[in-house]
């Protein structure tokens, strides 16, 4: 029986140094968990008596697989990722029957029709936007798809909507026997400089037409009144073949000043004699055609809403916020990943694109996981069905861009684990010769 034992435990220690020796050949592996060695007892006994059990050696009874936090690196390469939590990346095994697999490597790249794959070219998943081609963080959480980047350059965009917030002074004085900007000069001879004494303030930004030509525009403020308030909106012609010297500017209303009023506590009431949020309640702008066709644009129509305009007492009226829809054509500069996993697509004219959320997976028994290589891992009955959800899901953690898992192998640990399962078989072997050498001193009986 001693010989079997010590076989037994031969190989308990072989297997022991099997596993040890994996850690180790791994521990640079990028989001590799190693795997721990456990061993039973084993004991024999006779059916239906009282007899004593015996022991009869050791055994192997499992490999388990060890998924602490691994320490993360930084990398500077924008598609690299990590997780920090219990999540898994999804990635989509191109077999022709859509087989998800799990990994925790986030060495990820592009191939030649960009798509976002692992080293071993499976196709990372992703939520996809409810909204494509914006920056609307809405997704369809019950569809998974893969992560395909634009390599297209963007095309412009005309604006359709300003949104303005500014502070019209409240100390600021009425403006009488005057109606607007004042232009001292005969039609033919156009300036833009208007009497400064005709206004009481004005703000310069741009909006772009249909072929992403910026525009400037004009709002000149003039008060009438201890609440009103007088805007007058222009538009230069800075893309005139011809154009006079300084550019003609061109009411770009149409219909003369937009009149607004504001309520005791400094608040907007009305603009055009409109409460906001009425669609009647902004400024109306419209290019006119006979000025800016010079480069085949459509003609621009948009609209300035003034919803938070206020009116306060201050040194000097001022722009707070102002964000405007349109945009020139832009080429693609590069690729974002937040926490939450999303990803975005940056542009040289500023846009950027929501393409996606990174999908991410976790298990009840992430330790029956099935190991198939190259850093992945499948379901099984052991590790149950996968819980889908995106970064801060839960317990599936977030995702850190430019960065990566390193393996949670700690060599120091894993050499002195080596160091014991060696002597551990030299014992066993040791066992084995003094069981030979007993065997042969009875053989040797006369």
């Amino acid at each position: 029986m001693s010989f079997s034992i010590g076989l037994s435990g031969l190989r308990a220690a072989a297997k022991d140094l099997e596993v040890t020796g994996n850690n180790i050949a791994n521990s640079a592996t990028i989001g590799f968990k190693k795997s721990r060695a456990e061993f039973a007892d084993i004991y024999a006994s006779s059916f239906g008596t009282c007899a004593n059990k015996s022991a009869v050696g050791v055994r192997l009874a499992a490999v388990t697989q060890q998924f602490s936090q691994g320490n993360l690196e930084l990398t500077g390469n924008t598609l690299d990722m990590a997780i920090n939590g219990e999540g898994f990346f999804v990635l989509r095994n191109d077999t022709g029957q859509n087989e998800m697999v799990y990994t925790r490597n986030g060495t990820f790249q592009v191939d030649r029709d960009g798509y976002v794959v692992s080293s071993a070219g499976k196709r990372l998943q992703v939520y996809p936007p409810t909204i494509p081609e914006s920056n609307i963080a809405a997704f369809d959480s019950g569809k998974l798809t893969d992560l395909q980047l634009p390599l297209d350059n963007i095309g412009a965009n005309s604006t359709t909507e300003v949104d303005i917030n500014f502070n019209l002074n409240a100390d600021e004085e009425v403006i009488v026997d005057v109606d607007g900007p004042e232009f001292e000069w005969p039609q033919d001879l156009p300036d833009t400089v208007p009497d400064p004494n005709s206004y009481n303030w004005s703000t310069t930004y741009q909006v772009y037409d249909s072929l992403g030509s910026p525009r400037d525009v004009t709002m000149y403020f003039v008060k009438t009144g201890p609440l009103n308030w007088d805007v007058h909106v222009g538009m230069y012609d800075v893309n005139n073949a011809n154009p006079p010297d300084p550019p003609l500017m061109i009411d770009a209303t149409q219909a003369g000043p937009i009149p607004i009023t504001f309520k005791t506590d400094g608040t907007i009431e009305t603009v055009n004699g409109e409460e906001p949020p009425s669609e009647d309640a902004v400024i109306p702008i419209l290019m006119p055609e006979d000025v800016f066709s010079d480069n085949g644009a459509e003609v621009l129509s948009a609209s300035i809403k003034l919803d938070n305009a206020t009116q306060y007492s201050s040194s000097k009226n001022s722009v707070i916020d102002l964000t405007q829809n349109g945009y020139s054509a832009g080429t693609l500069s590069g690729f974002d990943v937040d926490a939450d996993g999303i990803v975005f697509a940056r542009y040289s004219n500023g846009q950027s694109h929501i393409l996606g959320q990174v999908a991410m997976a976790n298990f009840k028994n992430p330790q029956g996981l099935a190991q198939i290589g190259d850093n992945n891992w499948a379901q099984s009955y052991g590790s149950g069905e996968p819980v889908y959800g995106a970064a801060g899901d839960g317990r599936l953690g977030s995702i850190q861009s430019c960065a990566l898992e390193n393996s949670n192998v700690d060599l120091t640990e894993e050499l002195v684990n080596m160091i014991t399962a060696q002597r551990n078989y030299e014992a066993n072997a040791k066992t084995i010769s003094t069981a030979d050498q007993m065997t042969q001193t009875i053989l040797n009986i006369r």
